[in-house]
C-alpha cells in the first residue's frame, strides 16, 4: 500500500514557475547589501551576561541610594511597627560586625561615626596606589658627583669611582639624560624612581680569608686555594699597605714561566666586554686573587682597540702586574705580599649611570676641510675596498697598526662594521690613531 500525496518535497521550498517572464523582476530584504541597517546583528551569550550583569549592579546600586536616603523615615516607621517577620535589612548595617580574628577589623564592618553616604562600599573609590620602594633620608657621606656626570668622589678614595675606566669619553658631555645620581645605593644619594629596582645584593655572607694563614689541607668543603707568594730565599710573608711593598721585588724569569704555564689553560677566568673595565669587575678581581695568585683576564670588543689603555688601567686601579700579554688574553699578578683580608675595599654600583649627551662624533665639515671637499671624500670613500671586517666580539688589537700603514697609501682608509652594534663603532673613533671620520 503506497501513500500519495498531493505536495511536493520539501514542503517549504519555493515553487519556481516553469515558465518565468523576461521582464519580471524580483527584490529580496535578505542578503541584499542596501538592507544591511534592516538585519539585527545576533549577540554572544557573554554580551548578553554582562549586559544582564551591568544592569543589575546599576539597579542595586541605584536601590541603595535611595533606601539610604530614606534611612531615617524607614527607621522610625519600623520602630513603631512590632511582629513584622517579613522585614528585611536595607542592605547597611546599623552597627559594626563582629570580626572573626580578634584585634582585626572585619571588612564587613561600618564605621558609626560616619554620616557620609559615600561611606557604603558601593561607592567606595577604589584607588591603586603604586608600591614605590622606600628610600631612607639622606645621609652626610661626603660622595660628590664630577662635572661631567659620569664620576664620583669618595673622601679618602685613593681615585675617582667610574662605571667604566677604559671606554669614557675625554671629552665633556653636553647635557646629562636626567637628574645626577650615586649608583652605589640609595643611603649615598637617593635616585628619582623609574621604576626599575636596583640590584640585589647578594645573600651569601662570605667570610673573610687571610691569605697568610690558609686552613689546613685536606679539609672538607674548603675549595683549593694557593699558598702566597713566591717568596725570595730567606723571606717570608709581610702586612704591608701600599702598593709596592704588596708587589715586593720584581718576579724573575723562572717564576713568571711557572705562573704563566699554571694558568693558560685554567677555564677560570674573567671576561672583559665592551664596556671595559668596568667598576664592579675590580671586586670580581679580588675575588679572583682570593684563591689564586694570578687572575686570567680575557678580553673582547671595542677594548681591545687599545690594549695599552687596558693595561695601564688595570695596574692602576687593581695595583697589581701584568706578566703576559698576548692578543686579548692578560694575566696580572696580584703581588709577593698580597692578602685578601687587607685588600683595598670599593663599594659596589647597583644601578648603571645613565650615558650623558656628548658632542657628535662625526662632524659634517671637519676641521681643515670644505663642505665640498668632505662631499667629495665620502663618495670617494664609498669606491674603496675595506681594509678588514670587524666583528661583534672580535679581537681589534692589530686596527691602528693596520689603518697607520693604509695611511701611508691612501688618505681614506675604509673599515668594515657591519657585524657590530652602533655603540660599538662609536667608541672606535676616538682611539688613539689619530683617525678623523668623515
Amino acid at each position: 500500500m503506497s501513500l500519495k500525496t498531493t505536495f511536493p518535497f520539501p514542503i517549504f521550498a519555493p515553487q519556481v514557475p516553469s515558465h518565468r517572464p523576461a521582464t519580471e523582476v524580483r527584490f529580496s530584504r535578505w542578503n541584499n547589501a542596501n538592507a544591511e541597517r534592516f538585519l539585527r546583528r545576533e549577540r554572544a551569550q557573554k554580551e548578553i551576561e554582562d549586559e544582564i550583569r551591568r544592569e543589575r549592579r546599576f539597579d542595586s546600586a541605584s536601590r541603595i541610594a535611595d533606601d539610604y536616603d530614606n534611612e531615617a523615615t524607614n527607621t522610625s516607621i519600623i520602630a513603631t511597627t512590632t511582629g513584622n517577620e517579613n522585614f528585611k535589612s536595607i542592605g547597611t548595617p546599623s552597627s559594626p560586625s563582629r570580626s572573626s580574628i580578634p584585634g582585626k577589623a572585619s571588612k564587613y564592618s561600618k564605621n558609626p561615626n560616619s554620616d557620609s553616604k559615600f561611606s557604603h562600599p558601593a561607592f567606595r573609590r577604589v584607588s591603586k596606589v603604586s608600591r614605590l620602594p622606600r628610600v631612607p633620608p639622606e645621609t652626610e657621606t661626603g660622595v660628590t658627583v664630577g662635572e661631567n656626570g659620569v664620576s664620583y668622589t669618595f673622601p679618602n678614595a685613593p681615585f675617582e669611582f667610574q662605571y667604566s675606566y677604559t671606554e669614557t669619553p675625554k671629552v665633556k658631555p653636553l647635557a646629562l639624560r636626567e637628574p645626577p645620581f650615586v649608583p652605589f645605593g640609595p643611603s649615598t644619594m637617593p635616585r628619582p624612581w623609574t621604576g626599575r629596582k636596583p640590584l640585589p645584593p647578594s645573600k651569601k655572607k662570605l667570610p673573610e680569608f687571610d691569605s697568610f694563614r690558609l686552613p689546613p689541607p685536606h679539609k672538607k668543603g674548603v675549595k683549593p686555594v694557593q699558598s702566597p707568594g713566591p717568596f725570595l730565599a730567606g723571606s717570608g710573608p709581610k702586612y704591608v699597605r701600599s702598593r709596592e711593598d704588596i708587589l715586593g721585588e720584581p718576579l724573575t724569569e723562572e717564576e713568571i714561566k711557572d705562573l704563566v704555564q699554571g694558568c693558560l689553560k685554567s677555564k677560570r677566568q674573567l671576561n672583559m666586554g665592551r664596556d671595559g673595565l668596568t667598576h664592579n669587575m675590580l671586586d670580581n678581581i679580588h675575588a679572583h686573587w682570593k684563591r689564586r695568585r694570578v687572575c686570567k683576564i680575557k678580553c673582547k670588543g671595542v677594548c681591545t682597540v687599545d690594549m695599552d689603555n687596558v693595561r695601564q688601567q688595570l695596574e692602576e686601579k687593581t695595583g697589581g702586574r701584568i706578566i703576559y700579554s698576548r692578543g686579548g688574553v692578560l694575566l696580572l699578578f696580584r703581588g709577593r705580599n698580597y692578602n685578601y683580608r687587607t685588600r683595598p675595599r670599593f663599594p659596589l654600583m647597583l644601578w648603571k649611570p645613565v650615558t650623558p649627551v656628548y658632542p657628535r662624533l662625526i662632524q659634517r665639515v671637519p676641521e681643515g676641510l670644505t663642505l665640498e671637499e668632505a662631499s667629495e671624500m665620502r663618495k670617494k670613500g664609498w669606491n674603496l675596498p675595506p681594509i678588514c671586517k670587524l666583528g661583534k666580539n672580535g679581537v681589534y688589537s692589530d686596527l691602528a697598526k693596520n689603518v697607520r700603514e693604509a695611511f701611508e697609501e691612501c688618505e681614506l682608509v675604509r673599515i668594515n662594521c657591519q657585524g657590530m652594534n652602533k655603540s660599538d663603532y662609536q667608541k672606535i673613533g676616538p682611539c688613539p690613531m689619530r683617525l678623523d671620520l668623515i
